[in-house]
């Protein structure tokens, strides 16, 4: 038997309402459901297990738990940090754990031996474009989206879930949240409510940043190493990647340090307002951008943000295999090779800032300081601003 033959499909599970219904959806259509939980930092330990029961309480014919901290650390922490810009110039792309589940998801079909990837996404949001995109760009894949398919009949889709799976004798959750949340090692985002009327968020529109109210009085100084522009080491303690970024969230997420409220022009065109949380996001970029600054050239400072915006909007797009984004990647790792140092990181409430940067690569002259002293003569001086400004003195001159 072929893996086209096979009924054997891989669901991308999170123990939610829609993945949940996808569950006896795929098995009366005569799918042998395989459910994977990609544990990308969203829940603590009783979360994952009760994951894992609900996807034996629906009857699934196996589950697994992956481990996806070091994967989102290595597939997009890593090479975002060397890009250093947000999505529209502020956006953190904290949903970009959607392809390391896509990841995790066809390396369990390819154990089953299958071809089919089943997910939860609805057809009106983003991340069935970069579910879908992700899969297509990683072989002959069959890709069954059974929200989108009751979306064809039903209005009231999560009234209609909750219905069929109750008729099943299967529990649901009666509450109706009153905001959409995401939350993974990268951060939380919120939606819904007043955030989609573009009015002020309530005060429950919190996830884990703390209110002014309950900021520490005490600054928080931390100090963060680099080598070749990904960090290493976090107040002189050498651990993964991964874990440095955790232990940034819990650190700075006291402070109130990385939330935002963000409007931006989403993959299907609509305009999508969300409030975003990412404290350990915002330490590192604010670290590796003060190490950047002083360390590159001039020229290179200059050039490296206009790759960095493609290559972000590559990954919010869904062209996370796009061979574009690998050549944009060469790149930015290229320009990583003497990002090499030490930087502190200090917050008194609402911001971080780098406050020192130590590397031997810091490009400061032995001879001149700026605004203070220098190793050239005032005639020098004269003569560069001079032709420096040649262009346009000319033009004043001719067309006063």
């Amino acid at each position: 038997m072929t893996a086209s033959d096979s009924k054997d499909i891989v669901l991308a599970f999170s123990g939610g309402l829609d993945t949940s219904f996808c569950v006896p959806w795929l098995k009366e259509r005569g799918w042998h459901v395989h459910t994977v939980f990609a544990d990308t930092g969203g829940v603590d330990a009783a979360e994952r297990e009760a994951i894992e029961k609900r996807a034996e309480e629906l009857g699934v014919a196996s589950h697994v738990t992956v481990d996806g901290g070091p994967a989102i650390w290595e597939g997009f922490v890593k090479p975002f940090v060397w890009a250093g810009e947000g999505y529209q110039g502020q956006y953190p792309l904290l949903v970009s754990d959607r392809y390391l589940i896509v990841d995790a998801a066809l390396a369990r079909a390819k154990e089953l031996g299958t071809n089919a990837i089943a997910h939860g996404c609805t057809g009106m949001g983003n991340d069935q474009v970069r579910f879908d995109l992700a899969v297509k760009a990683q072989g002959d894949w069959r890709i069954v989206a059974p929200i989108r398919e009751i979306q064809k009949e039903h209005t009231q889709t999560r009234a209609y879930e909750q219905e069929y799976l109750a008729a099943r004798g299967f529990g649901v959750q009666s509450r109706q949240k009153a905001y959409t949340i995401n939350e993974n090692l990268l951060g939380v985002t919120m939606s819904g409510g007043e955030i989609d009327e573009w009015d002020v968020p309530g005060k429950n529109a919190r996830g884990w940043c703390a209110p002014r109210s309950a900021w520490p009085e005490e600054p928080l100084t931390v100090s963060l190493r680099f080598e070749r522009g990904e960090a290493v080491e976090l107040d002189g303690n050498a651990i993964e990647g991964h874990e440095i970024l955790a232990r940034l969230n819990t650190l700075f997420a006291s402070y109130g340090v990385g939330r935002g409220i963000y409007t931006g022009d989403t993959v299907i065109g609509l305009k999508g307002r969300i409030v975003y949380e990412a404290p350990g996001l915002v330490a590192l970029l604010t670290a590796h951008r003060a190490l950047e600054e002083a360390v590159l050239s001039k020229q290179q400072n200059r050039f490296k943000p206009e790759v960095a915006r493609k290559w972000v909007e590559l990954v919010y797009e869904g062209f996370f295999h796009d061979p574009l984004k690998a050549d944009l990647e060469a790149f930015l790792a290229s320009s990583q090779a003497t990002v090499t140092g030490e930087v502190v990181l200090q917050s008194l409430g609402g911001r971080v800032d780098a406050v020192a940067v130590r590397s031997p690569h810091i490009l400061a002259s032995s001879g001149a300081t700026y605004a203070q002293s220098a190793d050239w003569g005032v005639e020098e001086a004269e003569g560069f601003i001079r032709l420096y400004g040649m262009s346009s003195t000319l033009w004043a001159q001719v067309n006063r």
